[in-house]
């Protein structure tokens, strides 16, 4: 990647639905070549997908919960279990496996707390658990999808 790709990188994240003819003005490219570009960042996939972002609380998702999950058995069996049940379960929205005290974090997004207690309720009938710590967001203070991307070379 070069200063010319994190440049279009950096649009792109601040809005995807600018035009081609407006991205390549932006970077000092003609149109062929900053397509041509953007198709190569998706083809390797630096650019994931495309997508709207949705708030939350307009849509009725105003609860908001980390939980940090604590498990028993670290073999590679129950991680691809835990991981295709978690994974398939709507609510939530990132899964991270941590290093230190808690083993895994969930951001789990619903609707309120009896949704969450649903939610709850079927993962710890599901996958045996050591512990579960619930962590209730009261605000959303600052929320981004863009990252901070390190200086490229020149281009």
């Amino acid at each position: 990647m070069d200063a010319k790709d994190t440049k279009i990188l950096m649009l792109l994240q601040e809005d995807v639905s600018i035009s081609i003819a407006e991205l390549a003005q932006r970077v000092h490219l003609s149109q062929t070549p900053c397509w041509k570009r953007v198709q190569r960042l998706e083809a390797t996939g630096v650019i994931q997908k495309r997508v709207a972002l949705v708030d939350p609380e307009k849509v009725g998702l105003g609860l908001t919960v980390f939980a940090s999950i604590e498990t028993s058995d670290h073999s590679g069996e129950w991680l691809e279990r835990f991981a295709d049940f978690v994974s398939a379960m709507p609510e939530v929205m990132e899964l991270y496996r941590m290093a230190g005290d808690v083993d895994y974090m969930l951001r789990v997004v619903v609707p309120d707390m009896a949704a969450y207690d649903g939610f709850y309720n079927r993962l710890i009938e599901a996958i045996p658990l050591k512990k579960v710590t619930s962590r209730f967001a009261m605000q959303r203070v600052k929320s981004t999808t863009a990252y901070v991307l390190p200086p490229a070379g020149p281009g």
